[in-house]
Formats: structure tokens, C-alpha cells, sequence
């Protein structure tokens, strides 16, 4: 197995603490102004995320993200003008619910993660004890200097979650070769496991129910428990064991939290009786778990299984549209070759991705990390293909950047060709609802959108801008790919925050074409920034337009 580039494998650096961890997980930006649906949608994506740094091992991360979720829900979400709808009725009861399993977690990791600190200081405090018992003089100036270095290049390490504490923490620059690895084997051991799943006769409700509950990493190792042994016997004993493992709770009734570190039963929390008023920073969350009640927890058999449409292209405010597509002659489904995995290559069966954590590649203007997206270089190639027959009709196209969290970094996997309508400067989502059926019934997360100009130069409009401040509302990693074939220039974007996000978000101004006053508005997310271009990366292209 290649040894990781850049790592800082020697000394882990410093943990954090439960207090820590709460404090950043409360530091977000919420507004009222954005519909209710894409909240539930970036609820949604917090839990998705807690799921796969609960599966990968990485407590801290999941303490933040489900601490997050909770507070987002019970503190904002229930206060929204739009909560009356009977549909975010609905929607708000489930999102509760999911706070209730999210919670029970947060009590069996709490205990854990405070443990891991302590003794880390403490055996810091032996260390540092024994160096000084040695030489008084000398170690005196050599920590000196060691805090000092140490200081200036693990300070944003050691605030962030998902590394702090990490003792392999990855550049991703360095390590692209083994991240593609890394994610060929993930992205096949969690496809073989979704579709045995499936082959076991469990519904995608079911599915998800296990997710939410918390079990679902569980027997899905059993599923794929040995990426190398594909051996039908094998494979059915596995599906026979799932088939009964979810008979086994649909007998018992609701799935109870699996973990190992406490014997008593834990009594879900629900929603509190009576919120504060909104604020621009959280209140502490547990001070209100004692008020707690089941009221809203009584619609939950019958919540949708899609969010609502969005608002009409016509709507006077919507900086949260989904990204602009365009209808154009259907291109068949298409997979790279590189897409079938290697079963046979000795060196993945040593990648877990438990095992790696990748450090963020870049930050906010406001200090809060990026975590890597690892794009495919040909990616853009292969959409300028499809999108062709527009381009020389003067029709913009669009597409939707999917892919999946492993190791504190994203890889697109996916690219999504949704139905859509367009004109030389526009292109809109049509029949939405299929295209967030793909997206969720994958498994996937929505990354960012990549659109042609097809005459005008690269660079981000102001429609374009209010389209991707949506998106990265959702996940400040969103990323926008503009492709000027005309020009042979394409570029990868992101606000600025701030002050570009602000801005956007409290823009009032409905034309196509309007300025905004700041003149940093976005910036690039490629050279520098936190996309890198990883060669071997595969992807797929997905589809979606009806065919003609």
C-alpha cells in the first residue's frame, strides 16, 4: 500500500472537547427569507453527512453535524412563516423525529469523545512531565519553539472537527492518486451493498428508515463485509442475512440505537412546548431538553416522499432556483469503463476509509474550512459533448454535479442531465421531482451544477449567481462549473463569504442581468482553492431528459 504523502502521522493533533465541538457546531447563518423546503433539503444533507462520518469512525464530526441538525430543526425550522403548509407540516414532524434519533446518539457520544480528550492531555501533561524531568534548560526552548510551529500550522486544525485529533491527516493535493483509489473501492463496497439491499426484497423506505435509525451502517457491512469475495453462495447467504435481520425489526418494532456504551435505555427527546425567538447565534440546545414533548410527531406515516416543486420561474423572489438546464437531444446513459472496479488489485483491499482524513484545502473568507472536492478531469469534456446540439442552436444546458463524502473529502461520481427548458441565456429545471428521486434513491449529494454560456465569455452572471447561492446555502463546498466553448474557457466558482453570500442573499432584484455592488462577489475554486482534479477519477452520466 503507497505510503500517504504530507500526512501528519507522527504526532495527532490536538482533539476537541464536547464544549468545543457545540460551539462550532452553533456558529451558521440562517435565514428566514429562504423557503422552508430547502432547509428540510439542507437538514437532510447534515444527516446524510453525520451518516458517513458515524460509519467512517469519526465521532467529532458527527457530534457536530447531528448537534447541528438538531438545533437548525427545534430552534429555526419551527419557527418558519412557511411551517403552516400542511406539506412542511408534515415534513417538520419527520425532521423531528430524525432529531429525536440524532439526540440519542449525541448522549452515547458525548462521554466518548470528552474520554479521548482527557486522555490526550493527560498524556500530553507525561510527556511534557518526562522531557522536563530530562533536561529542564533545553526542553524549555525546544517546546518553545516546538508551541510556536506547532501553533502557526495546526491552528486550523485543531478548530476543526474533522481532523483535529486525526492522526493521518491528508493533503489532498499530495494524495490524489490514493484518494482515487480510496474511492473506487468505497464508491463499489457501498453500490454492492445498496444493491443487495435491494436484491433482499427491503423497500427504499425501509432503507432509509434503517439509515435514519441509526442501525443501517451495521448490517450493511455484513452485506459487504469483503470487497474481494464475490462468490454468489457468499452473496446470498448475505442477502438471506438481511432479509432477516429486517424481518427481525419489523417484528420488534422501531429499530433501537445501536451502540456500545451504555446499558440503560435512553428516552428519545422530542420538540420543546415553546421556542425563543430567532437570533443570530444558537442558544445552548440541552437547556431545553427537558420541556420536551410529542406533539408533533403524529403525521409522520404520511410524509411525502419528495420535497415540493419549487417556486415558478416567474416568482418575484427565489435566489434558491435550481440550477438552470436545458432541453437538448437526449444523449443515452453512458459509464466510463473505468467505472467497473478493479476486484482483482491487491492494494485496495487495505483501503478503509476510517483509516485516511483529509484535510481541508482551502477556507472561507471567514475562516470556516473547505473540505476537498475531488472533480473528474474529463468530466467537463464529456458534457460539452452532450450539450453540443444546444450549443450550436444558442441554448444553454445544464447539468448537476452528484457524488458522495469519504474521508472528510467529496467525490463526484455522477453527473445528472435533468429535463429542462432553456433559451441562449437561461435554462430551467422541469419535472424536478425525478431528478431528486435519483439523487436520493442513489444515495447521492449534490454537489454543485456545471452550465454552458454558449456565446458569452466564462464568468458568473447574476442569475447564475442567485442559482448557486442556493446550493452552496445548502453545502458552502457547492461548487459552479461555466463552460464557454465558444471561447475554449471554462471556470470553477463559488461565492465569497462575505461578503458574496450576503449580498446575493439579501439582493431584491428580479431582471436577468443587474449589478451588485460588491466587486468580490465570487472567486475561484480551482486555481487556488478547494477543487482538485483528480486523473483516473470516474464518473457517470445520468440522463434524465425523455428521449425523442
Amino acid at each position: 500500500m503507497a505510503v500517504p504523502v504530507g500526512s501528519d502521522e507522527a504526532v495527532p493533533s490536538r482533539p476537541m472537547n464536547v464544549e468545543q465541538i457545540v460551539k462550532k457546531a452553533q456558529s451558521f447563518d440562517y435565514n428566514p427569507l429562504i423557503p422552508l423546503k430547502y432547509w428540510f433539503r439542507t437538514a437532510g444533507t447534515l444527516l446524510k453527512e453525520a451518516e458517513i462520518y458515524e460509519h467512517e469512525g469519526n465521532d467529532q464530526q458527527t457530534y457536530l453535524l447531528l448537534f447541528r441538525h438538531a438545533q437548525l430543526v427545534l430552534r429555526y425550522l419551527a419557527l418558519h412563516q412557511d411551517v403552516k403548509l400542511p406539506e412542511n407540516k408534515i415534513a417538520l414532524a419527520q425532521a423531528e423525529r430524525e432529531v429525536q434519533i440524532g439526540l440519542a446518539k449525541l448522549e452515547v457520544l458525548k462521554p466518548r469523545i470528552n474520554k479521548r480528550f482527557e486522555r490526550y492531555e493527560q498524556l500530553m501533561k507525561d510527556r511534557d512531565a518526562r522531557k522536563a524531568s530530562a533536561s529542564p534548560s533545553k526542553s524549555k526552548a525546544v517546546a518553545g519553539l516546538g508551541g510556536l510551529r506547532d501553533e502557526s500550522q495546526h491552528r486550523r486544525i485543531q478548530s476543526d472537527p474533522a481532523v483535529a485529533g486525526a492522526r493521518e491527516a491528508l493533503a489532498a493535493d499530495d494524495n490524489k492518486e490514493l484518494a482515487v483509489r480510496l474511492a473506487h473501492k468505497e464508491l463499489r463496497r457501498r453500490a454492492v451493498a445498496r444493491k443487495a439491499t435491494r436484491q433482499a426484497g427491503i423497500s427504499e423506505e425501509v432503507e432509509q428508515g434503517r439509515r435514519t435509525a441509526g442501525v443501517w451502517g451495521n448490517w450493511e457491512e455484513a452485506l459487504a463485509n469483503d470487497d474481494r469475495d464475490t462468490d454468489r453462495d457468499n452473496l446470498s447467504r448475505q442477502l438471506q442475512n438481511v432479509r432477516r435481520q429486517a424481518d427481525t425489526i419489523h417484528q420488534n418494532g422501531a429499530p433501537k440505537l445501536l451502540s456500545g456504551s451504555t446499558s440503560s435505555v435512553y428516552s428519545y427527546p422530542t420538540v420543546p412546548e415553546q421556542r425563543a425567538n430567532t437570533t443570530s447565534k444558537f442558544e445552548p440546545l440541552y437547556a431545553h431538553l427537558s420541556h420536551l414533548s410529542q406533539d408533533r410527531t403524529k403525521s409522520l406515516n404520511d410524509m411525502p416522499s419528495l420535497p415540493p416543486k419549487p417556486p415558478p420561474k416567474d416568482t418575484p423572489y427565489s435566489p434558491f432556483k435550481t440550477p438552470p438546464l436545458i432541453p437538448a437531444k437526449p444523449v443515452h446513459v453512458t459509464q466510463d469503463a473505468s467505472m467497473r472496479y478493479d476486484t482483482a488489485s491487491s492494494t485496495q483491499a487495505d483501503l478503509k476509509p476510517s483509516t485516511f482524513t483529509f484535510k481541508p484545502s482551502a477556507y472561507l473568507e471567514n475562516g470556516s474550512p473547505l473540505r476537498t472536492i475531488f472533480l473528474p478531469p474529463n468530466l467537463r469534456h464529456n458534457f460539452l459533448s452532450i450539450a453540443q446540439a444546444n450549443t450550436r442552436a444558442n441554448l444553454e444546458t445544464c447539468g448537476i454535479l452528484c457524488g458522495t463524502l469519504i474521508s472528510n473529502a467529496f467525490f463526484i461520481s455522477k453527473l445528472v442531465i435533468p429535463d429542462q427548458e432553456s433559451t441562449s441565456d437561461t435554462c430551467e429545471t422541469i419535472n424536478e421531482s425525478e431528478l431528486f428521486d435519483y439523487v436520493d434513491g442513489e444515495d447521492l449529494m449534490v454537489l454543485g451544477w456545471i452550465h454552458t454560456h454558449p456565446t458569452q465569455t466564462c464568468f458568473m452572471s447574476s442569475r447564475d449567481l442567485h442559482t448557486h447561492c442556493g446550493y452552496q446555502m445548502m453545502m458552502p463546498e457547492s461548487i459552479a462549473i461555466v463552460c464557454a466553448p465558444s471561447k475554449g474557457d471554462w471556470g470553477v466558482f463559488r461565492l465569497t463569504d462575505p461578503p458574496g453570500m450576503k449580498s446575493v442573499l439579501n439582493c431584491t432584484q428580479t431582471g436577468l442581468f443587474h449589478p451588485h455592488a460588491e466587486p468580490n462577489i465570487y472567486t475561484d475554486a480551482l486555481r487556488p482553492g478547494h477543487v482538485h482534479e483528480a486523473k483516473g477519477l470516474e464518473f457517470e452520466v445520468i440522463d434524465l431528459r425523455p428521449k425523442q
